[in-house]
């Protein structure tokens, strides 16, 4: 859209000359995320360093009927902070004071600029863990993680960015200033907006301050890894891992096709000839890590591992972390189009999910590699192809179709960490039903009711 007469000198008025960017380079850069094949182009870029300046920005906007996305660092998974309608990007990337850490209270205050990485350094120098953990998390934002419930490798043991969430600042599309929550852990006064207001995606509000609860940081973590000759084989064995009372701090797997592009990648040493591989890791005390870690490689080699490894010093359990982290990098070697998705499945069924994507990727004639988080039966099915081989493309979006209805029929949902943004939206009605929809609808009009925040996404 084209932005009305007045508007571009009215933003210059209250970001300051170099707060906006308008350039094409720029306008491109801003029109995409990390989420391939979807692209619009903004009409201008602000960057706000203040909530008095948001608010100023939003008023203007909504005066105007101007469009407007909140963005963080641009990492997600969903096409969330793309601007299908054009209008303003509102980068929130000059906000970036770490304004508290309390070791009394176990929180933390922060704006929405300030990287994951950076917040976890910060709190870890001062003896406190900041739980939530992305992939991402040397890139993505805190506010981005809140926008999006971002999930990570510690979900089971301690759950997702919302569990961390105390209290928000938040600018509605009026310019209006609202505080949510606090500092407390216990807060029942009125309705959630706290929890309403993550994992929105920016579509009812622009985060402008985040207040999240700390831990202890842990006195011991180990890490280990389990070879199977199938997943079938690593999915019985997280069962009886639960089953026997162990909840770890991470669980993941990574498929046989995802274990040889890490290896070919980043050479650690992983077993090639192994079908899935189970990474596992604790922590907490040092005796009770110690005897954690022992009783996971014996569940493991009762339930067939072929070789199960425990991690001897710190490097070695980096290296192992990393194999993990690196599934998408190494992934993305193999050709020069990477999708990633995300499902997730009640537990007992991930090894059928993973069954299925199989024969999906097989019928669709695909390379579709699958790695995830074992505990809590989330699942990154990762389809590499040429972006030019259009017939590919296309039985890809039909291929990622089929897995999220097979998804649904397990009882599982068609998201579970990476958010629906603009990628998923087509496939909201199938796990929610039409009427949750239209009620998503009229959450988004009381809050937004000139339907100018990140339109054509959840609420539109």
């Amino acid at each position: 859209m084209a932005l009305p007469d007045g508007v571009v000198d009215a933003l210059q008025e209250i970001v300051g000359f170099d707060g906006i960017r308008l350039a094409p380079g720029d306008l491109a850069a801003y029109g995409r995320d990390a989420t391939p094949l979807f692209e619009a182009q903004p009409d201008i870029v602000v960057f706000p360093r203040t909530t008095e300046q948001v608010s100023a920005v939003l008023r203007l906007a909504t005066e105007h009927r101007v469009p407007v996305v909140p963005r963080g660092a641009g990492s997600n998974l969903c096409a969330a902070t793309v601007p299908l309608s054009g209008g303003i990007v509102l980068a929130l990337t000059r906000m970036t004071r770490i304004l508290e850490i309390s070791g009394d209270e176990l929180l933390a205050r922060v704006q929405p600029g300030v990287t994951t990485a950076r917040l976890a350094d910060a709190v870890a120098a001062q003896g406190l863990l900041y739980v939530a953990d992305p992939g991402s998390r040397t890139t993505s934002t805190v506010g981005g993680n809140v926008a999006t419930c971002a999930g990570g490798l510690r979900g089971l043991k301690y759950g997702v960015t919302r569990n961390y969430v105390l209290g928000l600042e938040a600018v509605l599309p009026t310019g209006e200033v609202i505080r949510t929550g606090g500092r407390l852990w216990k807060d029942v006064a009125g309705y959630d907006l706290t929890r309403l207001l993550t994992g929105s995606e920016g579509t009812l509000a622009v985060i402008t301050e985040v207040t999240v609860a700390l831990l202890p940081k842990p006195a011991e973590t180990g890490t280990g890894v389990a070879y199977f000759e199938s997943l079938s084989d690593a999915c019985r064995a997280v069962a009886s891992i639960i089953s026997a009372g162990i909840v770890p701090a991470m669980l993941e797997f990574l498929d046989q096709k995802c274990i040889s592009a890490v290896e070919e990648y980043a050479r650690l040493g992983l077993r090639r000839d192994a079908g899935a591989l189970l990474l596992f890791g604790d922590d907490g005390p040092i005796e009770v890590v110690a005897g954690n870690l022992v009783r996971l490689r014996k569940i493991c080699t009762e339930e067939g591992a072929l070789e199960v490894t425990l991690a001897d010093d710190v490097a070695r359990s980096d290296a192992l972390l990393a194999a993990r982290r690196c599934s998408l990098p190494a992934l993305s070697r193999l050709a020069s189009l990477t999708i990633l998705e995300d499902v997730t499945v009640p537990r007992p069924r991930l090894a059928e999910m993973v069954d299925h994507i199989d024969e999906i990727a097989t019928r669709f004639n695909l390379r579709i590699a699958t790695f995830g988080h074992a505990g809590d039966g989330n699942l990154h099915p990762t389809c590499v192809l040429d972006p030019e081989d259009e017939e590919a493309v296309e039985r890809a979006h039909k291929a990622f179709a089929e897995i999220f209805a097979t998804a649904i029929r397990l009882d599982g949902t068609i998201t579970g960490e990476h958010g629906v943004g603009a990628a998923k939206l087509p496939f909201l009605a199938d796990r929610l039903g039409t009427d949750q929809v239209r009620l998503l609808g009229r959450i988004k009009a009381a809050f937004d009711p000139a339907g100018i925040l990140n339109p054509g996404k959840v609420g539109s």
